[in-house]
């Protein structure tokens, strides 16, 4: 029977979509998760074969393949005190072929070995077969932060005061009891002391499970591409990577009071969430952030027939980007007023939507943002990308590969699509215009 509010306890690494899920969720039900730390915790734990550590996916009561599930982010309540990160050098010798998934002991060879914990610092996690330490990343510049009670601003800390945190680092981090991974804050490091950084809590990894089995941390088109004709259990082809959902976005927009709406790729859709940062900047140019414990609180709706190939974003109105953000009486008029001396008709209803897109780099990235755009909206390619300049912008979610196109789109296409009522609503449209 499907329940109206699900708490999401289980933690997973790999989203499979032949195990059961958890749920179902009711359609407009909510999620409750605790989530557990994004990248360096489970990066660091060699037995995890990926770099996120994310909730089991949740059936939606009512989601078939070729629908979408709206997900609106209610809430996030950052629970970590610190967290610990920087930028990362793979280490030969401790990996095969994917520092994030095959973790290796250089020592006695073991995949994925079990480990224990002996101190602080990069050396602390040893196999427990063999004793020597496995840590498939090196930390390159690396700082911990602290934050205040209220969880309003972070203080990046000295290496003394990172070293007191190593000491008692699960506490730090408020790692959830369901968690498996090691605390980033063992790491004992303070390179960057006495830098102010407000809180912007975001969800970095938050979607819909893809129709192949795959690490958490891969499921978007480059970290996914790691995986194409890797020499491990994980490996996929070119075609099994198009199954995926692009639920690890990275873009900063998703906050509490914004929408992802995740294409359904298999039955029940499998609602995922993990990966939530205190803050982050448009492109993740250290390739890692603030990753925290968080409790996040969702709200999901099943959209039937709406049928996508990868996510949409409506973020809250206040961070849109100027260019397709609502246009004013004033604008309005103006632009009837010259239509009129001519008589043809202007698009005088059209609202935003930023649709994802994916691949090895920005540029594949980008096309496929607006290859997306353009089947969504049976608009030609050619027309979309004229629309995206002029009425439009690409943003950076994450580096490598990962981007979201903005387009206003006029309210013809919502409508014949079925999301001109979910955006009007996203943006208060009717009152808008009132």
């Amino acid at each position: 029977m499907a329940q109206t509010i699900i708490n999401a306890k289980e933690m997973v690494w790999v989203l499979d979509p032949s195990q059961p899920f958890a749920g179902p969720v009711r359609d407009g039900g909510i999620i409750v998760a605790r989530v557990s730390p994004g990248c360096w915790g489970a990066m660091i734990t060699p037995d995890y074969p990926s770099g996120h550590e994310v909730t089991k996916p949740i059936a939606v009561e009512g989601a078939d393949v070729g629908d979408s599930i709206m997900i609106r982010v209610r809430k996030i309540n950052v629970l970590s005190l610190a967290t610990t990160s920087g930028t990362d050098v793979p280490q030969e010798g401790h990996f095969v072929g994917d520092p994030f998934v095959a973790k290796k002991c250089p020592s006695c060879g073991t995949i994925n070995p079990e480990t224990y914990v002996e101190g602080v610092g990069e050396d602390a996690i040893r196999c427990k077969k063999c004793g020597a330490p496995v840590h498939p990343f090196l930390y390159g510049n690396t700082y911990t932060i602290l934050m205040d009670d209220e969880r309003k601003v972070g203080v990046t800390v000295p290496p003394q005061v990172a070293r007191e945190i190593a000491c008692d680092a699960a506490h730090f981090s408020a790692l959830p009891p369901e968690s498996k991974q090691y605390s980033a804050n063992l790491m004992a490091r303070g390179d960057l002391p006495g830098l102010i950084a407000p809180l912007r809590p975001m969800v970095g990894n938050l979607g819909t499970c893809p129709a192949v089995a795959m690490p958490s941390s891969h499921n978007a088109g480059d970290f996914g591409s790691f995986l194409v004709g890797a020499p491990h259990e994980y490996g996929l082809t070119e075609e099994q990577l198009r199954l995926r959902t692009d639920g690890h976005m990275d873009i900063n927009e998703v906050v509490e009071g914004s929408v992802v709406i995740a294409p359904v790729k298999v039955k029940g859709g499998g609602v995922y969430v993990g990966d939530v940062h205190a803050m982050m900047g448009d492109g993740e140019i250290a390739g890692h952030t603030t990753d925290v414990t968080a409790e996040v609180i969702l709200e999901v709706k099943v959209l039937k027939g709406l049928s996508l190939d990868g996510p949409i974003v409506l973020p809250r109105a206040c961070d849109l980007p100027a260019i397709v953000a609502g246009r004013s009486e004033e604008i309005l008029n103006r632009a009837r007023r010259i239509a009129s001396l001519y008589g043809f008709e202007v698009e005088d209803e059209a609202l935003p939507i930023q649709m994802v897109g994916s691949g090895k780099n920005l540029n594949e990235a980008c096309d496929n943002g607006l290859k997306r755009l353009s089947e969504l909206t049976g608009l030609s390619l050619d027309e979309v990308k004229n629309r995206c300049t002029i009425t439009g912008q690409v943003e950076i979610g994450r580096l490598p590969g990962v981007v979201h196109v903005s387009m206003l789109v006029p309210r013809k296409i919502l409508e014949n699509v079925g999301l001109w009522n979910v955006v009007a609503s996203q943006y208060d449209y009717a009152c808008q215009r009132a």
